[in-house]
This record gives C-alpha cells, structure tokens and sequence, in this order.
C-alpha cells in the first residue's frame, strides 16, 4: 500500500473521490445517491488529513501512524519476543518486566514506566530507551549518562520514538561511532494530549518544573545503572520541548549540563488547560514570569550561576524560529563562548525539520555526556581504591 505521504496515495483518493461523484451524478435511485454521497466523504475527509500530516511531516509510513493512534508505539517499536514463541531462550528480569536480555545487547530495551513524584505528588507514564551496551558484558560496571527528551504541544511522550524513531536513530549514529551510547527519559510532560503545562511550576497548580527536573532525574538515578543528575545528563525538546529545556537547562545548571533546544521559544505563552478548554496564566505574579523567561533570565541570573551549555537548531522557513534562537544565541555567547546554532534549509516548525536536527544534536551531545561519565567513573573509581587503601592495617603496626 503506498505510504501516507506519497503521490499515489494522494491520486488514489482523487481517482476513489471523482468514482464516487461519478456514480452520485448517474445513480437514479435515491438510495445509491445517498450511499454515494456518503462514501465520497471518506475519501474527502481522508485527502484533507493527508495534506496536513504531509505539510507537517509527521508520520512517514503507515506503521508510525497506527503505532501512535493505538498508542501501541512503545510495545511495537520493542520486539522483543514472547517466552513462548521462543522456547529455550533465557529471559532475565527487569523492573518487573520478563525480557530476553540476549536481544536487548543486540538492539536495546524500551521501557514503559510509572514516576510518581515525591516532591511534586505528580505520577507520569515515561518511557526509558536503554541502550545495547547497557546489557553487555564491556559496560556492566559503567554508568550511563542521560538524555531527557520533552515534547512538543499537541503531543505525547512517544512520538520520540514512533514519530523520530530516536532510538533507532541513535542505536544506528552509535554503532557508525557518530554517538556514543546513552540512556534515553522521555517523560510525559503535560499529563493529558490536551493540556499544556511548559514545564513550569503552575500557580496553584500542577508542579512540572519539579516533577521533570528533580523526580524523574531523582528516580531514574535511583533506578538504573546511569549517572547521578549533573555532568552526565542533558535535556533536549522540540517546539514547547524546546521551551521546556532553554527554561530548565538555564533554571537547574547543575542538574542538566547539556540543553538541545529544536524550534523552541523562549517566552512562556499562556498554559492550555481541559474540562472546560481555557487559557491560563502559569504564573501568580509578573516576578515569576520573568524568571521562566529564559530571555530575560539570561540577563539577571548571576554570572557565577552554573547553566547548561547549548545546541540550538530551527527550520530555515519559519522566521520566528530562526530569529529568536539568534537573539537566545547572542545572549547566551555572554556567558559561553561557543553555542552551535544550526539552521535546516527549507525546514518549517514540523518533524521534517526535528528530524533532520536530532542526529546533529545527538552527535554534539552524547560525546560530551560520555567524556563527563567517563571522568565521574574515574573519580569513583579512585575514591573505592583509596577507601580501600585506607582501610587495610598498616604494616608492623600494633
């Protein structure tokens, strides 16, 4: 079957459309008019949501988009195979999930977790991506560093994955040495399709701000074999993500040390809110505003404050973008000397466009993740020898 955003597609429907007229123009009997125009509908209604995901490049092939509109993305894009498909294998266990540890040092494992925050009393769906090495034998003393990914508003959590195709976009840049090996946090950053929340801590309401930058970090760390929140973790979103990691990554420097931000914006918007749909203000006073203003709060944070170091990218086509990441740019280069700042040729605010920045983003930041991980393991490496050291009995003493 043609895919959804090719040509025959689109000339299937014209020529199922004009059959249909054709057959509602010569049918004599009422009924076969009716019918007819009823069937024509489909085919129209059909045309017009192809020429929107085909402006906005969104699902590529018709496995993404029934993976994503069944919500079926994560457990389709694992495959890891059934116990009883596959007799003989050995299964291990991983927090509360039977899978076959064999394929996943082949290809990586897609986790499907619950994060209830302490601090914040949130409880989110997130998803973990670990990589192949996780599960060899070479890495099973190394603690990987950390990427959490925020999406895009209207949006969910795994269109990183059914959408982007991050994990296998990154496990193919690793094993072409183009990135290195990290863990992927995608948490659910909204709570609901329907809700924008930016990732602020809401004024009387909902603490996201709290939930993605200390409770998920807080319980990925506890959790898997990766490093601490800090040197070895960054943050990247595209469009209210892309927000979300300018905000955070300048709010919490020592918690993230990398921020990838694709087609964001850099001035919180009034927050989406459901049952009924209004338009609120996340903030109670104009003095909060401007500190989740990551253009003003460039300007008044202390210099000494510690910040994420940036990559920031956006679609050649949409000016808006391009023009305030330059402005965010030149503020930033006060404080670092180098902000890579990449512009996609013909790229508008859609997946086209974050699709072809991921893998540039991905090759900036997981090699510096991993030298910061390498370096942490060193320094923990040489505290247990020089705990050790200490501890053992001086010779020919008492």
């Amino acid at each position: 079957m043609p895919e959804p955003q090719s040509t025959e597609f689109f000339l299937i429907l014209i020529a199922v459309f004009g059959a249909l007229v054709w057959w509602l123009i010569v049918a004599k009997q009422l009924v076969f008019r009716v019918l007819a125009a009823c069937l024509a509908f489909i085919p129209a209604m059909m045309f017009g949501v192809a020429t929107v995901n085909k402006y906005y490049d969104y699902y590529q092939n018709w496995n993404a988009a029934i993976s994503d509109l069944t919500n079926q993305g994560v457990q389709a894009a694992v495959n890891v195979p059934n116990a009883a498909t596959r007799p003989g294998v050995k299964f291990g266990t991983f927090l509360g999930q039977t899978i076959d540890t064999g394929l996943a040092a082949q290809q990586g494992f897609t986790l499907r977790l619950t994060v209830s925050g302490k601090a914040s009393h949130i409880s989110r769906t997130a998803y973990v991506y670990l990589p192949p090495q996780y599960f060899q034998a070479a890495f099973q003393h190394y603690r990987f560093p950390v990427i959490e990914l925020i999406h895009g508003f209207p949006g969910n959590p795994q269109d990183w994955i059914t959408v982007l195709s991050v994990n296998s976009t990154i496990n193919s840049m690793v094993a072409q040495g183009l990135a290195k090996p990290t863990v992927l946090v995608i948490p659910d950053a909204n709570g609901s399709l329907g809700v924008s929340l930016q990732c602020l801590n809401q004024w009387h309401g909902p603490q996201d701000d709290t939930y993605l930058a200390r409770d998920v970090p807080d319980f990925i760390g506890a959790s898997l074999r990766v490093q601490p929140p800090g040197s070895g973790w960054g943050i990247a979103g595209y469009s209210e993500g892309g927000f979300c990691a300018a905000n955070l990554g300048l709010q919490h420097g020592r918690l993230f040390s990398y921020a990838g931000v694709l087609s964001g914006y850099f001035k919180p918007t009034p927050n989406q809110l459901t049952h009924p749909n209004r338009m609120v203000s996340p903030f109670g006073n104009r003095t909060q505003e401007l500190q989740n203003t990551p253009m003003d709060l460039l300007q008044s944070m202390p210099v000494r404050q510690p910040i994420a170091q940036f990559w920031i990218g956006a679609g050649g086509l949409n000016v808006r973008d391009v023009h305030s990441s330059q402005t965010f740019r030149q503020l930033l280069q006060l404080r670092e000397a180098a902000v890579p700042f990449k512009v996609v040729p013909g790229g508008g605010h859609t997946m086209f466009t974050w699709r072809i920045l991921l893998p540039q983003m991905l090759a900036w930041m997981t090699p510096r993740l991993a030298s910061e991980a390498a370096a942490a393991d060193a320094r923990a490496a040489g505290q247990r020898k020089n705990a050790a050291a200490a501890g053992q009995p001086r010779r020919g003493g008492a």
